[in-house]
């Protein structure tokens, strides 16, 4: 079987990565979120194992020690992390793992798997970027303005990443991620392993041929 790829997603708060990532979980069912543990409360409509795997803060210093972890990462006074085994599991499975993760942890996870692939999302201007985070209705304005500021540090990492996605239309912006996983699945390494009968009879003699 081929082992899966991994790919890192980053982007500042209310970029809109998390709708572009659930609409190409459904056009592409080969792909996977990892998720990860966080200290975090959970937010109104999370649940426990499927957004996050919430766990206190002793629990999750004990996983670090345990070198449990493929990345982890301080944001907004609270941890998150990425169970190493986890991932390593669906990749066997010849599954594609996403990894909705900031820069810090792109560069942990670069470090340790440097065939990773690593895509990042930009918002179309600053002043959308303000108005998505107002419309949650979530935040005080102390906190989006604390957002906003970290969204301009983490979007300076933009370089580190192999693509870059402008969501400034969301369809248009889920066909560049589309493009991305599908022209990725079309390298010669995978695709050979594939199709071998087909490249071994397009590689024949051709010796039943009068």
């Amino acid at each position: 079987m081929i082992r899966g790829t991994l790919y890192i997603i980053s982007a500042p708060s209310g970029a809109g990565k998390t709708s572009l990532v659930a609409a190409l979980l459904k056009a592409r069912p080969s792909l996977v979120v990892s998720v990860s543990h966080t200290t975090r409360k959970p937010r109104e409509g999370e649940v426990d194992g499927e957004h996050y795997h919430f766990v206190n803060a002793e629990q999750f210093l004990g996983m670090i020690e345990d070198g449990a972890f493929l990345e982890h990462a301080r944001v907004f006074d609270h941890y998150y992390g990425t169970s190493r085994a986890a991932v390593e599991a669906e990749l066997e499975r010849g599954l594609d793992v996403i990894l909705e993760i900031d820069w810090q942890g792109a560069q942990q996870v670069r470090r340790l798997m440097p065939d990773c692939q690593s895509v990042f999302i930009v918002p179309p201007s600053r002043d959308e970027l303000r108005q998505r985070l107002q419309a949650r209705g979530k935040d005080s304005d102390a906190i989006i303005e604390r957002r906003l500021g970290e969204a301009v540090k983490e979007m300076s990492r933009f370089g580190e990443y192999d693509y870059l996605v402008v969501n400034d239309d969301f369809d248009r912006a889920l066909a560049d991620l589309v493009a991305i996983f599908t022209a990725n699945r079309l390298h010669t390494r995978p695709q050979r392993h594939r199709h071998e009968a087909l490249i071994r009879d397009l590689l024949a003699s051709g010796e039943a041929n009068p």
